[in-house]
């Protein structure tokens, strides 16, 4: 079988790229290892008002549990900061239903797709052996192309297929990635989540704990509605380590957090109604392309380390490689050289506010609690409230820091990051 682009992992990233791919004139096929989309589940299910926008949706009834128009800021200490956007900045969703509606619109675009089938390996020519375009004139000459066998097990059955190029969206574990020896993100942040009765104090109003409660990273409750929400955390192993054996573990800080914080367990019934595990890749390979082979999103380490969040990223990435791949397939020339583009395009929209968000990242992650109490503490005024409002964005962190950094709290604000904010831009 041969097909101009084969896409590895029916997430909302690989149906976005599948979709790009066979709208620029490709034959693609979309490749799911689990027996349906969707499941199982990985994520919060909070994705911002833009990333469901990047995806081309419209929020809906079936996939849409709950909108979120801001957030409760939990020191360690118990104060809190309420950020209020004022109108719906992020929805809670049903992923499966998500993730099945993207599929459904790459089939809608002639996407071939395959349930229950996995990669399992990968050949493809050795570069300095790769056939190039015999010469007529055209000035084309260059171009070079590297067919790709990729090996399947469908329905537990052995298979090869061909094709040009191949689109890694196989997650923060990619074969893909490892296959054609592209390495893995920076880190990997390990997280966890229940769903459970919890009866949140304003269901509009998603809720974060910094802190130890979640070392590297931070604790969150996300409403369903006003009587069931996400509790989890995700935090960095490192960060976490402790003496005792299992102690650095999201599960030991999960039971501690619905035990121990004052707040959550006032309003946390016990029970679960459903229980996910997952892994957030934060800061992206050096390269994300080579002879055949693009990566995207969690496979490319695109989320955003400030929250974790990869749908925004990851879709506009997937565009990006959905197209290059098709016309790169197309124009015979699967060459490192010709997809290194998609490379240069996603870096160009993202790779700023990424570095910016990993110094973030970094610069919280290491603080101590009463550190936090002290930050968290100083940006509860009004003034520096009504301009988190005004200019607090999920997916651009980097523009409410500019505004902060300039504002006529710029004072208040570098006694309580210090030098930090200097090292941004």
């Amino acid at each position: 079988m041969k097909y101009d682009v084969v896409v590895v992992g029916a997430g909302p990233v690989g149906s976005t790229a599948a979709r790009y791919a066979a709208m620029n004139g490709a034959k693609v096929l979309l490749l799911e290892e689990h027996s349906s989309i969707g499941s199982p589940v990985g994520c919060t299910g909070l994705l911002s008002t833009r990333a469901v926008e990047e995806c081309e949706l419209r929020p809906s009834d079936e996939f849409t549990f709950n909108s979120v128009r801001g957030a409760f800021v939990h020191a360690p200490d118990g104060q809190c900061l309420p950020i209020d956007g004022k109108k719906t900045k992020a929805y809670v969703v049903s992923r499966k239903n998500f993730d099945r509606n993207l599929a459904i619109m790459a089939v809608e675009e002639g996407v071939e797709l395959s349930l229950k089938t996995r990669a399992v390996g990968l050949e493809k020519e050795n570069s300095d052996t790769g056939a190039g375009v015999k010469g007529n004139g055209s000035g084309n000459e260059n171009r070079k192309n590297y067919p790709v066998k990729l090996k399947l097990l469908s329905n537990g059955k052995p298979e090869t297929i061909s094709t040009s190029v191949v689109v890694g969206t196989d997650g923060v574990k990619s074969r893909i990635a490892s296959y054609a020896g592209l390495g893995k993100p920076a880190r990997i942040l390990p997280g966890i989540q229940i769903e459970a009765p919890y009866a949140s104090d304003d269901s509009d109003f998603v809720e974060l704990f910094p802190g130890s409660s979640a070392p590297g990273l931070f604790a969150w409750t996300v409403p369903l509605n006003e009587k069931v929400s996400r509790i989890g955390l995700a935090l960095d192993p490192v960060l976490a380590c402790k003496s005792g054996p299992g102690e650095n573990s999201p599960l030991f800080y999960l039971e501690k957090l619905l035990c121990s914080n004052p707040h959550i367990k006032a309003r946390y019934s016990g029970g679960m109604l459903d229980f996910v595990l997952g892994g957030i890749p934060v800061g992206p390979q050096g390269r994300t392309f080579s002879d055949g082979i693009l990566l995207a999103g969690d496979a490319a380490g695109q989320a955003k380390p400030t929250s974790g969040g990869g749908v925004y990223t990851g879709a506009f990435a997937a565009k990006i490689a959905g197209k290059i791949a098709a016309e790169a397939a197309l124009e015979g020339d699967n060459s490192a050289r010709r997809l290194s583009e998609y490379d240069r395009l996603w870096r160009k929209g993202l790779a700023k506010e990424l570095e910016i968000g990993m110094k973030i990242h970094d610069y919280m992650g290491k603080l101590e609690d009463n550190q936090l109490n002290e930050l968290i503490g100083s940006l509860n005024t009004p003034s520096i409230l009504n301009t988190i409002t005004e200019y607090g964005d999920m997916d651009h962190p980097s523009v409410l820091m500019r505004k902060l950094i300039f504002s006529g709290n710029s004072l208040r604000l570098m006694k309580a990051f210090g030098t930090f904010l200097k090292t941004l831009f």
